[in-house]
């Protein structure tokens, strides 16, 4: 089986998470910046982690609208497809706000985040209770 990969996508920086090899587990990997080595960057990683999905925040306001760094995020899955790879959005709410509730903020903040992301993905899909 291969292991999912979660983005949760920011301006500033780009919080990365990877499943375990079953995808019953989300762990926070890494905080990249947002620059011109984060598409390559996340190429990369896919190929060493043997990825099959890339799963990302979908950010949406309160009111279920896109909010304004959705439309980045829209772009950045793009180009993730341009090259092959299968993207799916997960809702996200608050996500970076529950990870400095639960772990105080550290460089690891955003990944945390991710891992997040992904923990919904996985429970959302797999159907598993915690």
């Amino acid at each position: 089986m291969t292991k999912l990969m979660a983005i949760d996508y920011g301006t500033k920086r780009v919080g990365i998470a990877l499943s375990d090899d079953s995808q019953g587990f989300a762990l926070p990997y890494a905080v990249w910046a947002n620059d011109r080595e984060l598409l390559n960057k996340v190429l990369e990683l896919k190929e060493k982690e043997d990825v099959g999905t890339i799963v990302m925040g979908e950010s949406k306001n309160l009111d279920g609208r896109p909010n304004k760094i959705q439309t980045e995020i829209a772009k950045f899955k793009a180009k993730l497809e341009e090259k092959g790879i299968g993207v799916i959005f997960q809702p996200e709410i608050f996500t970076t706000v529950e990870a400095r509730r639960d772990q105080g903020q550290t460089k690891m903040t955003d990944a945390s985040a991710a891992a997040l992301i992904l923990k919904s993905f996985i429970d959302t899909v797999y159907n598993k209770e915690v």
